[in-house]
């Protein structure tokens, strides 16, 4: 199994993240590669995709990561990525920025929902106590069922601004998930 690791970034903490991510699960995983210097139709080459987006735009409505994965949602959302499992991540500040935390990780995950993939990576709430709000919570995202055992993000929120000192841990944990429920 081959899984694509893309992210965007606007100061380097999103593709930090995925040098973790790529430590964990190894030889499983490309290299990391920035969506910039990416082609979508790559990601059917796949087997499965890991993707990292922070949360800029705090507020916004749509576009909220600052990225180039703001120009490519639509994009993401007319490929056929049919039962292909897909996890996502974001990056976001629970201090700082609690009223929108990792708000940009809903998009990537409702336009690869709409290729249809099959969404991975779930994350519980547990330990998540300094943001107020987010859009990233299952079951309050429209078009997907929630999970049986309660409210969970989407992916895996990241905060290496006020919480870096869990980004380690989350991120391993994350990964031991991520083997299990993408078969790697």
């Amino acid at each position: 199994m081959t899984i694509g690791l893309y992210f965007g970034t606007q100061t380097g903490k999103t593709e930090t993240v995925c040098g973790i991510i790529k430590e964990q699960l190894g030889d499983a995983v490309a290299n990391a590669k920035d969506v910039t210097e990416s082609d979508l139709a790559d990601f059917a080459g796949f087997d499965g995709l890991i993707c990292g987006i922070p949360t800029w735009n705090t507020g916004a409505e749509e576009l909220r990561s600052g990225t180039a994965w703001d120009d490519l949602l639509e994009k993401i959302g007319a490929l056929d990525l049919k039962g292909k499992p897909v996890a996502v991540f974001g990056l976001g500040d629970s201090v700082g920025y609690g009223q929108d935390y990792v708000d940009a990780m809903e998009e990537l995950h409702r336009y690869f929902e709409k290729a249809g993939a099959k969404m991975v990576g779930y994350v519980s709430l547990d330990g998540y106590e300094n943001f107020t709000s987010s859009r990233c919570l299952i079951p309050h995202l429209n078009e997907i069922t929630p999970p049986e055992d309660g409210e969970k993000f989407c992916g895996l929120p990241v905060d290496e601004d006020s919480e870096n000192d869990r980004t380690q841990e989350r991120v391993e944990n994350w990964c031991a998930q991520l083997k299990k429920e993408m078969g790697i």
